[in-house]
């Protein structure tokens, strides 16, 4: 019963147009990165170099493909998630607005089987966005910047081999997808609470507006802010930390996926018991 279940849930997921109009806003995004990169990234890069050319010699253009490879993975701080998370969390939203919900539960369906389906299409969908986002971006900026070494300021500038910088970015996107797709559970979840597609929007950009501000706060309790989930958001900026600590980027990555199954779990336990009304 499940895969018709989840063919059902991706089929309305991507014949609804706003599906469409996500995925044209997240290629629109990287399009506006390259070309201000092509136009102005020469220019804003020679200023933020110009003093350390004074004392080092660098060689070959640092403007390159795995420069701008590396702006837009920045993209999933903010961008990336907050448009994700308002097309998952329609995938129940929409249905509590248009009863369509109730029509569903009439049929041999068990509530736990079509929640589970709506949070695994939510999770496929999270993965074909970011695949896309990175092999577009991939043949777009190495064609149109070429190869090179990469140099990333993280209170310090750090520079990889092109190698190196490739390797990296390739785990910062697998990463990355694991945030993702700690978002658009959360989203999903929040929907099951809220019902109404509009407040469900402002809960999410609230929640990934407070992750944000809470990832950069220190409460002098690093035990505890270890565990602490906005704290665990950006395991994928840690690999371009100059020294990888692959332990603790493995630890960050795991207790995220937990957080991330507790709220699916948590969802389809106040699903499964709510009256569908």
């Amino acid at each position: 019963m499940m895969i018709p279940l989840l063919k059902a849930e991706l089929f309305k997921l991507f014949r609804e147009s706003k599906t469409w109009y996500a995925i044209t806003a997240v290629l629109l995004i990287e399009g506006i990165i390259l070309t201000a990169a092509y136009y102005q990234g020469a220019t804003i890069l020679e200023l933020l170099l110009d003093n350390l050319r004074q004392s080092f010699y660098f060689e070959g253009n640092l403007l390159n493909g795995n420069l701008l490879l590396y702006i837009i993975l920045n993209s999933l701080w903010f961008n990336l998630p907050l448009i994700l998370m308002i097309v998952s969390s329609a995938l129940i939203t929409e249905e509590y607005k248009n009863g369509t919900l109730k029509t569903v539960m009439l049929q041999a369906v068990s509530k736990g089987q079509l929640i589970t389906a709506k949070y695994i299409a939510s999770f496929i969908f999270t993965a074909l966005i970011l695949v896309l986002l990175m092999l577009t971006t991939f043949i777009l900026a190495y064609s149109i910047f070429g190869n090179g070494d990469l140099v990333v300021y993280l209170g310090t500038l750090n520079f990889f081999p092109a190698d190196e910088a490739f390797k990296r970015i390739c785990f910062a996107f697998a990463s990355g997808l694991l945030s993702m797709l700690f978002f658009t559970t959360v989203s999903l979840t929040l929907g099951i609470l809220l019902k109404e597609p509009a407040k469900t929007w402002i809960a999410s950009a609230f929640f990934l507006i407070l992750c944000s501000l809470l990832l950069k706060a220190d409460f002098g309790l690093p035990t505890v802010e270890r565990f602490f989930f906005p704290k665990l958001t950006n395991a994928w900026q840690h690999f371009f930390d100059y020294e990888l600590n692959m332990n603790s980027i493995l630890i960050d990555n795991l207790l995220l996926a937990g957080y991330t199954a507790f709220f699916a779990l948590l969802g389809i336990f106040l699903f499964t018991k709510k009256d569908i009304g």
